[in-house]
């Protein structure tokens, strides 16, 4: 017997043929089991895929498996055949593909039980303190309020750590799994007409009711119009039915209101999987999830992969947004898969958004999806007053218009909240000599680096590299250095010189590092502490903020002219998203939008006649152009350190291509990346294009081992992304 397995962590498209272990009994291997192999000079975890009687390796060069880890599979039958799948369409490496879908402890060869769970309660001294007594120790203050409102928590922190030396909280340890208590009561809202039309839809799907077979269904629904409702209630369907609901949300920020509300819905176990945990807790809940004792798992991309006893249905909130997509190694869409895993199970797959994606759009006019509208908020609600300012020739004041600050002062005087929006973190985009023109750039990206003033350094984006500022200009020593443009935190700055009596709250990737930041300063949101929120697309999405009336974008004009095509989608998913943060309960909203473009017919298009119809209107644009979602994409990227490489070696596999040529692929490039030079690589790129899926996967088929076998292959990195969500 020849077992057959893939090596995790190893980007080889192909599997290994190992010998059982000695003395090991001929019906003990089931595929999905986990062994321990020999692997060069180290011992790695591998999955077996097969066992066969046959090997192209003579037997005496084939060595034993070191030791079998598992009894049993660790995944059901219908989630190996989707890993199997998933490798086969993005034509990835299936060791990587399983190492995915797996918690870290899992890769590394533990076992699969339940980690002791660490639990940090409130004891009764804990209970009782006044909180002002911890009016010098705000951080310990706000850990307090917590807790004596939800009386324990996971995951330690220096401020937990200094109330258990008071003897306010005490650490505890406990086997097996733990589920926080359920702190508030939240009853089933009254639903209006197209809500029940929504819920009606899908229990009628999973009672297998109608002549309608299960199809993925689009739940479009404007912002504030109630879409978490009809969430809720389709749950406590399968609740009630014994089963289980996977509920994947784009980021892991929206995740902390995302639980509250369903903690104050449901009385039972909820399971998080997201990066924000530690591999502890994360192993933990995906075993829960396994064993059926998670009614509920809510999670990021890779949680669409997270086993289920007694699957029910899976539910995609914001299924439009980018990061789906995974951008890095095994490139694969959680969407999509969910939707490939729920016509496995058996089960229906809502996918919920205020801007579908245009390929949903498109399924769903082809009649692939069936699609559900909710065209009003919910309660009542009215939807904001949208208004342009035109800023061309007008006076700045760090990217802040004077009739912005007017209706800014209007509404801080009427007790509202205000969301100002700016999609770039930093104090200043540019560091400029005005003496000899010199700018600051990274000289392993070739592009500007960002100023962030607090930290007074230099910093890249897009590697990471950081240097301080230097006192004088490099090239000619001047003094006469300047920032250039705007980011968040100068932006701040500007809101607190203007606005000193009111608070300003700033969330972006630089302020909420700190784990729990984000969960925190939404909260002091909430509670009213903050009468500004100031941020980047991370305060964009899904977040009810009930006191919010102004929402100002301060750059619309970013996603106008991108060189990506789908930059033009993306500028009015995101403007329509902003937008929708304003006026969600009785006050009414506005959104003032400044830009340099006000007679841009899509951006005219999207705020006169709503979402919808500039999504028609671009998708009419695409059509033309013979772009997705009319064509399909796979694209080839290769990168070296020498400057030429990633194009010659790119010619080459064009010429392999044209070798296997399928008339149906059209095969463009190479070219250099719109981004030539990253972190110190040259990069470069290869389009293949087809009306249709099946040519192009006939095509990639072939071409990916030939590449692989290739010299050249093993010289520069490459990686094939197949439906390619950005050119970059």
């Amino acid at each position: 017997m020849i077992l057959r397995i893939a090596i995790l962590s190893v980007p080889l498209r192909r599997a290994f043929d190992y010998l059982p272990p000695a003395g090991g009994s001929v019906g003990g291997y089931r595929p999905g089991i986990r062994v321990k192999v020999p692997f060069g000079k180290q011992q790695r975890i591998g999955i077996l895929l097969e066992t066969t009687a046959k090997s192209d390796i003579p037997e005496e060069r084939l060595k034993p498996v070191t030791e079998i880890i598992d009894s049993a599979p660790l995944l059901p039958e219908s989630l190996h055949s989707l890993l199997l799948r998933s490798a086969s369409y993005y034509h990835h490496a299936i060791g990587e593909v399983y190492e995915t879908a797996l918690p870290v402890p899992l890769r590394q060869g533990r076992y699969a039980k339940q980690p002791e769970q660490v639990i940090y309660r409130i004891t009764e001294r804990g209970i009782q303190t006044d909180l002002d007594s911890l009016s010098r120790a705000p951080r310990q203050r706000q850990l307090l309020e917590r807790l004596q409102q939800e009386r324990e928590l996971s995951g330690s922190s220096t401020f937990m750590r200094e109330l258990i030396k008071k003897g306010l909280v005490v650490r505890e340890s406990r086997a097996g799994y733990n589920q926080p208590p359920k702190v508030e009561s939240d009853a089933p809202h009254q639903l209006n007409g197209e809500q029940q039309q929504a819920v009606d839809v899908v229990h009628k799907q999973m009672d297998g009711a109608g002549n309608d077979p299960i199809r993925p269904v689009l739940l479009e629904g404007v912002t504030g119009s109630g879409k978490t409702e009809v969430y809720l209630q389709i749950i406590q369907r399968v609740i009630d039915d014994g089963r289980q609901a996977l509920v994947l949300v784009p980021e892991i920020s929206l995740t902390p209101q995302t639980v509250q509300r369903f903690r104050q819905r449901f009385d039972l176990p909820i399971a998080l999987l997201h990066s924000g945990r530690n591999s502890s807790e994360r192993l933990g809940d995906w075993l829960a999830a396994r064993a059926g004792e998670a009614k509920i798992v809510i999670g990021t991309r890779s949680a669409v992969f997270v086993p289920l006893q007694s699957p029910g249905i899976i539910i995609v909130d914001e299924e439009h947004d980018g990061s789906f997509k995974q951008h890095e190694g095994f490139r694969y869409s959680a969407r999509d898969l969910a939707i490939l895993r729920g016509k496995q199970e058996g089960i229906p797959v809502l996918l919920g958004s205020a801007t579908p994606s245009f390929e949903s759009l498109h399924n769903a006019e082809s009649g692939k999806y069936r699609k559900l509208l909710l065209s009003s908020r919910a309660g009542g609600a009215k939807p904001p007053e949208i208004s342009l300012i035109d800023v061309r020739s007008r006076k700045m004041e760090h990217l802040l218009s004077a009739p912005l600050i007017e209706k800014m002062r209007e509404h801080l005087e009427q007790d509202g909240q205000i969301l100002i929006f700016l999609n770039r973190r930093g104090y200043a985009p540019t560091l400029f000599c005005r003496g000899c023109g010199w700018s600051s750039a990274c000289p392993r990206c070739e592009i500007h680096y960002t100023f962030h003033q607090k930290k007074n350094r230099l910093v890249c984006h897009h590697c990471g590299g950081e240097r301080p500022r230097p006192p004088h200009c490099p090239e000619c020593g001047s003094h006469e250095l300047t920032d250039i443009g705007a980011g968040t935190e100068r932006i701040e700055e500007a809101l607190q010189k203007i606005f000193p009596e009111h608070s300003v709250a700033r969330i972006d990737r630089d302020t909420t590092r700190r784990r729990g930041s984000m969960d925190e300063k939404l909260q002091q949101i909430h509670a009213g502490d903050h009468q500004i929120l100031l941020g980047t697309q991370m305060l964009a999405k899904g977040h009810h903020f009930p006191k919010v009336t102004l929402v100002a974008i301060l750059d619309a004009d970013s996603g106008l002219f991108g060189s990506d095509f789908r930059a033009t989608e993306q500028m009015g998913q995101l403007i329509t998203q902003v937008a929708g943060r304003a006026g969600r309960e009785s006050m009414r909203g506005e959104v003032a939008i400044q830009t340099h473009n006000p007679d841009h017919p899509l951006l005219l298009t999207l705020l006169q006649r709503g979402y919808p119809d500039f999504a028609k209107q671009a998708l009419a644009e695409r059509k033309l152009a013979a772009l997705p979602p009319y064509s399909h994409l796979t694209l080839i990227r290769a990168e070296s350190s020498k400057p030429q490489a990633a194009i010659h070696f790119l010619q080459q596999v064009r010429e392999m291509a044209v070798g296997h040529a399928i008339s149906q692929v059209e095969i463009l490039g190479p070219v250099p990346s719109p981004m030539e030079k990253r972190a110190g690589r040259y990069r470069a790129q290869l389009l293949l294009q087809s009306s249709y899926r099946k040519p192009l996967h006939q095509l990639l088929a072939p071409l990916i081992p030939a590449i692989e076998s290739t010299k050249e292959g093993r010289k520069v990195r490459w990686s094939v992304d197949v439906d390619p969500i950005d050119m970059f």
